[in-house]
């Protein structure tokens, strides 16, 4: 709108706009705002969005006639850094290091990523991570002592330094309802960690099966938990999984990713 009213003036200040999730799916789909969203998207000089997933899910649910460009998040590799100096501190050398990492919400699924764990441990010695806060973690405090695993459960609470504890994790699980990219997957495999995770969004763009980890249908904990364990159990085989999904996170590198936006914002510069 403020666009809107600046041309009326004869000042132009093109305008990209980025499509992330949940303001597409959950708040943008809502009748009050939808159609205040599909008028910000159609009126963009450009539009871009985090995975091919989103860019379907956009154009099923708006009546869009602007072009969508797919750039992928990205990890900036430099900022990683590496730390050894914790991992006594997380579990002992006998245990496996499990993490999940989100803002703790319904979507997110977080019973699941305790009833998971549940499985795991009975075969393999492990610690689950859990790193963030939100409205579920009571409810998964709760439900991790009602199953008698809170001592193997750690509840980190929100972390600026989440790699620190990525670096040291064997498997990450992601078993959300949805996910428009899975930014928090990408960064696991970039410390080295395969992903357990559901088939759902734009997971699929960026965890591969059988490959940097595994997909599995939404709350298929049985599925989930004893593909975790198989691949724990062969610490080969979960090396090679670690090592494919770091190679794969690489090709999200900043590197790779930036010039799609410097190429999106340099052609609405040179069109007007």
């Amino acid at each position: 709108m403020a666009n809107q009213i600046l041309k009326s003036e004869r000042h132009y200040i093109p305008v990209v706009t980025t499509l992330h999730g949940t303001d597409i799916t959950l708040l943008g789909s809502h009748p009050n705002y939808k159609p205040a969203v599909t008028f910000s998207i159609n009126e963009s000089d450009a539009v871009t969005t985090v995975s091919q997933s989103l860019k379907k899910d956009t154009l099923n649910r708006f009546d869009i006639h602007k072009d969508i460009h797919v750039i992928p998040n990205f990890i900036n590799f430099e900022d990683l850094g590496n730390s050894k100096d914790c991992r006594n501190n997380l579990a002992s050398e006998n245990e496996s290091i499990i993490v999940h990492i989100s803002n703790f919400r319904k979507v997110k699924r977080i019973p699941d990523v305790i009833k998971v764990f549940h499985k795991i441990q009975k075969d393999i010695p492990s610690k689950l991570l859990m790193i963030g806060e939100g409205p579920e973690k009571d409810k998964a405090e709760q439900l991790a002592s009602s199953l008698r695993i809170n001592d193997n459960v750690l509840f980190l609470g929100n972390s600026n330094e989440t790699g620190r504890v990525l670096q040291h994790a064997d498997l990450f699980l992601l078993p959300s309802e949805n996910e428009s990219f899975g930014l928090v997957a990408l960064e696991a495999m970039a410390h080295h960690t395969p992903v357990i995770s559901t088939n759902v969004g734009g997971i699929p763009e960026v965890n591969i099966h059988k490959k940097t980890g595994f997909l599995f249908q939404i709350g298929d904990v049985q599925a989930m938990a004893q593909a975790a364990i198989e691949l724990l159990r062969d610490r080969k085989k979960l090396y090679h999984y670690k090592q494919a999904a770091f190679n794969h996170s690489k090709g999200f590198d900043i590197a790779y990713i930036l010039p799609n936006y410097i190429s999106v914002y340099k052609s609405i510069l040179t069109c007007k």
